[in-house]
């Protein structure tokens, strides 16, 4: 008996050891490069999302979930990852149809240019923040290079042991917790820099949408007709990447094929009121806050009154929720506008 406890105890403390070490060698995503922590905080939100956006930049920094809540009583959430491939897109979805039941999905569409694995680092963002089901599992077999390998995703520490030289406060500090970085899937930015001398698309050899872009299109279109989700196709109104018009005239083509909706707001700028003076923190590429407040009435005005988006201001328990949100909402804006004023910058130095 003492040598099966002993060999228990031995199992317990290797266990709980490698554990530990993962977790203090894994990214920590708490400042600089936030959007690696965006995926995990929605297994947190504790309520039922109408509208849930899924994709990539074009969406998390572009739509605004609490302006959407205050004005609309829109209650919705964005699964957004930096370079999110149209795969983890379907997968997200896929996930998310099974544990709520949201009336709409959102996708942005500039992924569809796409259609091959691309990068590990932005794969980590999507993919290390997925709780594991099999989702998740699919997903990362869509998603690898072909450097990267499946084990090193259901044990970190296979990937990460080298970080040991790369440790700081900050690996200690987040060990077992982490802070809230988004608000409600929105990474908010409150500075301006001036779109100018935005580059036009260089003429491509090719502009068809690879096979297997559209596979996944495919199945993200047949997985929201099969659960009774509508799926909104959308382009967010960004000017550079470039989106061309032979790549619009594909989105446009298979909506029309297919019975969905898309709508590229860069058709909307002037209805939308965007002063690309103002409205972007970094050329073009991005919407700051003021931006995605703009975009936001502008689609939350569709969502309400085309779609039928319920307004559930009246919800005391959903009224509670937001409450906190818009708490962190306000401190992050007045820090962000107190170190413009200060710096120069949103962020300290």
């Amino acid at each position: 008996m003492k040598k099966i406890l002993a060999i228990v105890l031995a199992i317990l403390i290797i266990v709980s050891g490698l554990f530990v070490a993962t977790k203090l060698l894994e990214p920590k995503y708490m400042s600089g490069i936030l959007e690696g922590a965006m995926i995990q905080e929605y297994y947190d939100d504790p309520t039922d999302h109408n509208v849930v956006f899924i994709g990539d930049c074009e969406l998390y920094e572009n739509i605004s979930p609490v302006y959407l809540w205050e004005n609309y009583g829109i209650n919705s959430y964005i699964r957004g990852s930096a370079q999110q491939l149209i795969w983890q897109s379907y997968y997200l979805a896929e996930e998310t149809i099974k544990l709520e039941k949201p009336d709409i999905i959102v996708f942005n569409v500039l992924s569809m240019k796409y259609n091959e694995p691309q990068n590990e680092a932005y794969n980590r963002m999507t993919l290390d923040g997925m709780k594991w089901s099999k989702s998740k599992l699919d997903s990362i077999e869509a998603s690898m290079t072909e450097e990267e390998h499946l084990i090193e995703y259901m044990f970190p520490l296979l990937r990460y042991h080298s970080r040991w030289s790369d440790l700081n406060k900050e690996d200690f500090e987040y060990l077992f917790k982490r802070d809230k970085v988004s608000f409600n899937g929105y990474y908010m930015r409150v500075d301006v820099k001036e779109a100018v001398d935005v580059p036009e698309g260089r003429p491509l050899a090719d502009y068809q949408f690879g096979d297997n872009a559209y596979y996944y299109l495919d199945k993200l279109t047949k997985l929201c007709k099969e659960n009774d989700v509508e799926l909104l196709l959308v382009k967010a109104p960004t000017l550079y990447p470039y989106w061309y018009d032979q790549w619009d005239d594909q989105i446009s083509e298979y909506a029309s094929a297919n019975d969905l909706t898309y709508i590229n707001f860069l058709d909307a700028q002037e209805e939308i009121g965007l002063d690309w003076s103002q409205d972007t923190y970094d050329g073009g590429l991005h919407l700051n806050l003021a931006g995605a407040e703009k975009l936001s009435a502008y689609f939350g005005k569709i969502l309400s009154e085309d779609f039928g988006v319920p307004d559930r201001r009246s919800e005391s328990q959903l009224n509670e929720y937001w409450d906190s949100v818009i708490m962190r909402f306000e401190a992050e804006k007045n820090r962000q506008e107190t170190n413009l004023k200060l710096y120069g910058s949103v962020h300290e130095p």
